[in-house]
């Protein structure tokens, strides 16, 4: 069995949806529902099971016949103000995960995040000198990264962290204030004919990476059953205008309105990510990622003729 936690999120159901591609369907799916509209995101996948994130941790022993756990699920509000509460959920769970698979030589994939290189200005390479989170959501991913350094040298079974980049693509609807930019561009333009863009946009770049890209890349590493810590981007960072302009593009029509910065982001926002992929290449991940217009573009169509889900 493997078990994806978070399966009924963005990522985690977008790897349940790769694992099912390629003929995997005994899956644990472990997720907290309390937002119930995920449950959407379960519909058109196959699993086995589903479990309650708290009930899991209390079940861990009684699981039989795991061989891998997709650790997905955490609190990826990167303006979550309760860093007790984003410390219990995303550090202390996931050590509980973590020495309980390396305990039973369990394969342990989890996700990281590019927060924890805060502004960026020594890179965006796996060390620490490049390392200085922004947010305590940040903070969570960075402070589990070096647990999860200690113990490496001694792991008996594969432990893996992925840096996730700016992430878009299906199954997001969820997320709220949260879901990337081409989400929100997509929805405001069919709403109002118009797009909405922070003051200063034309200078911010991230490194954005379309979801199966992100699925591509964990199912490489479960499969080549490699350790570490790695960048998961495509190395080529782009502006918040040039995914206005493609779907601008891609709708035919649509203006660009300016809005102020929120403030509550200020000292604590991105505006420059760029995936260094020198690591991930020599793992022997060879593919070649999506370009921004042909993820927006293939998004765009997958929003227009579901709603962005899999159906």
């Amino acid at each position: 069995m493997i078990v994806v936690t978070g399966g009924a999120g963005f990522i985690g159901s977008n790897i349940v949806k790769g694992l099912n591609d390629a003929g995997e369907e005994d899956i644990l799916v472990v997720d907290n529902l309390s937002n119930a509209e995920k449950h959407l995101n379960l519909n058109s996948l196959s699993i086995a099971d589903y479990l309650d994130k708290d009930d899991f941790l209390n079940s861990l022993d009684k699981l039989q016949n795991v061989s891998a756990v997709f650790h997905q699920g955490a609190c990826s509000s990167t303006t979550e103000q309760d860093g007790k509460y984003m410390m219990s959920n995303n550090y202390q769970y996931s050590k509980m995960l973590l020495h309980h698979c390396l305990k039973n030589k369990i394969a342990f994939l989890y996700a990281s995040s590019a927060a924890v290189y805060g502004n960026g200005e020594n890179g965006f390479v796996e060390q620490l000198e490049s390392e200085y989170p922004l947010n305590v959501y940040g903070f969570s991913k960075f402070a589990f990264d070096n647990y999860v350094r200690r113990l490496l040298p001694k792991a008996e079974s594969q432990v893996l962290g992925l840096r996730y980049f700016n992430v878009y693509g299906p199954q997001e609807n969820h997320k709220g204030r949260m879901a990337s930019v081409a989400f929100h561009l997509y929805h405001q333009l069919q709403e109002t004919g118009k797009m909405k863009l922070f003051e200063g946009s034309s200078t911010f770049r991230r490194d954005f990476i379309h979801v199966a890209d992100t699925v591509k890349i964990n199912l490489h590493f479960y499969e080549t059953q490699a350790s570490g810590i790695f960048n998961a981007g495509t190395g080529n960072a782009r502006s918040f205008e040039d995914i206005a302009t493609t779907m601008q593009q891609l709708h035919g029509s649509g203006e660009l309105e300016t809005i102020p910065f929120p403030e509550d982001l200020r000292g604590k926002y991105q505006e420059f990510t760029e995936a260094g992929l020198d690591n991930l290449r020599a793992s022997g991940y060879s593919t070649e990622f999506m370009t921004l217009e042909e993820g927006v573009g293939q998004y765009y169509q997958q929003l227009a003729s579901s709603g962005g889900r899999y159906i």
